[in-house]
């Protein structure tokens, strides 16, 4: 067996009701602080509300979209401001960048440029973060339970990583009730999301016998879930993607990822697009491409889940892939070009992709022919 590590949030609540507990282990850092929400507050409310009436001082600041570079620089002089003893995040995936972000550089005194990967030095942070506590309203990214933060360079037309092993949550609540009647689009972006999210480091490079143990046991569940919640909402069905998406988090913040997610940050920078949508329509075509590459032990790993596939969309193994990414537009999910990435833009989005640090964990050599099929399927 291989050495290996891992890392976790310092505690991780799951469960329905979980939630409430989130002010009083809150106030255990201080009585000041900052809670970062969606466009609208009104999710929010009930605990800016628990949090003052317990006696806590907060200020509150909105994210709208996946953040930027200048959204976090905005953000970060009002959160400054306010002096926060702790940071909480109650949103999707990029709420919760945007407070682990705010959480890390709030207390620094150095340029945010100095710690952004790949268009930045990509140094570790000089100061400690402040508390940071992370709770999920969409099933999706697993971003309560990683050690970065992903910012988008609007100037480089891309999508990079804040990051540094103390970034990690100090509390992460996934509370499933959080996702109840999430809309259909954002579930079905943010739950293939969920699923990359597993299937990409159960096949990754650098898969280990814990991402493995993590990872594996939610895929064939997370399908079907995903599958029940396109026909309706279903509280149990959140349940098992909550768990997914927590598992998925988990396994990429201690392995790898693929070519999904080198991809993704790519054509993001680029388009604005959701990275859920980009991820869940680049799934099948990825999962395609690696299985005509990889041999030995990746090759084993991509027939079990061309396997678990096929037992979902009742198709053979063979047609696996490509079942996934027809019931994905089925469902709704829009095409790369429906996503705003033009067919000019393919070449160097496929160069692009491979200098990012997901796309180093792709089980197979892929070339830049076999990338521009995955974008041409795609799209």
């Amino acid at each position: 067996m291989p050495a290996f590590g891992f890392a976790l949030p310092g505690q991780v609540l799951f469960g329905r009701g979980e939630a409430a507990k989130a002010p009083g282990l809150t106030l255990q850092f201080g009585r000041r602080g900052l809670v970062v929400h969606g466009a609208s507050p009104a999710r929010a409310v009930w605990l800016v509300d628990a949090l003052r009436d317990a006696g806590a001082q907060i200020t509150t600041l909105s994210c709208g979209a996946e953040p930027t570079l200048p959204m976090l620089l905005d953000a970060l002089t009002q959160a400054r401001e306010a002096r926060p003893d702790w940071v909480l995040a109650i949103g999707g995936g990029a709420v919760i960048d945007m407070g682990k972000a705010l959480a890390a550089l709030i207390p620094a005194t150095s340029d945010p440029m100095d710690h952004l990967e790949v268009v930045g030095r990509g140094l570790p942070l000089l100061v400690d973060p402040l508390p940071f506590i992370a709770m999920s309203t969409t099933a999706g990214t697993g971003a309560e339970a990683t050690r970065n933060a992903v910012i988008g360079l609007p100037d480089h037309g891309r999508k990079v990583s804040l990051r540094d092993a103390r970034m990690l949550p100090r509390i992460a609540i996934v509370d499933p009730a959080l996702t109840d009647h999430c809309p259909h689009a954002v579930t079905l972006a943010s739950g293939l999301d969920a699923l990359a999210q597993v299937i990409e480091p159960y096949v990754s490079a650098k898969a280990t016998p814990f991402t493995d143990a993590i990872s594996g046991p939610a895929i064939a569940p997370g399908l079907k879930a995903l599958q029940k919640l396109m026909q309706g909402e279903d509280a149990a069905a959140r349940d098992v993607m909550a768990w997914v998406s927590l598992s998925g988090g988990v396994a990429l913040a201690n392995g790898g990822l693929g070519a999904v997610h080198g991809f993704a940050g790519v054509i993001g920078g680029e388009t604005g697009a959701a990275h859920g949508a980009i991820c869940g329509v680049l799934l099948g075509p990825v999962l395609d491409a690696n299985r005509a590459c990889a041999t030995g032990e990746a090759a084993r790993r991509i027939a079990d889940i061309c396997d678990l596939l096929a037992t979902a969309f009742g198709v053979d193994a063979g047609d696996a892939p490509a079942a996934l990414a027809d019931w994905a537009r089925d469902a709704g999910l829009p095409s790369l070009s429906a996503q705003g990435l033009t067919a000019a833009r393919h070449a160097d989005v496929a160069v692009a992709a491979t200098q990012s640090s997901s796309y180093k964990g792709n089980p197979a050599p892929l070339d830049t022919d076999d990338l521009l099929r995955i974008l041409a399927r795609a799209g």
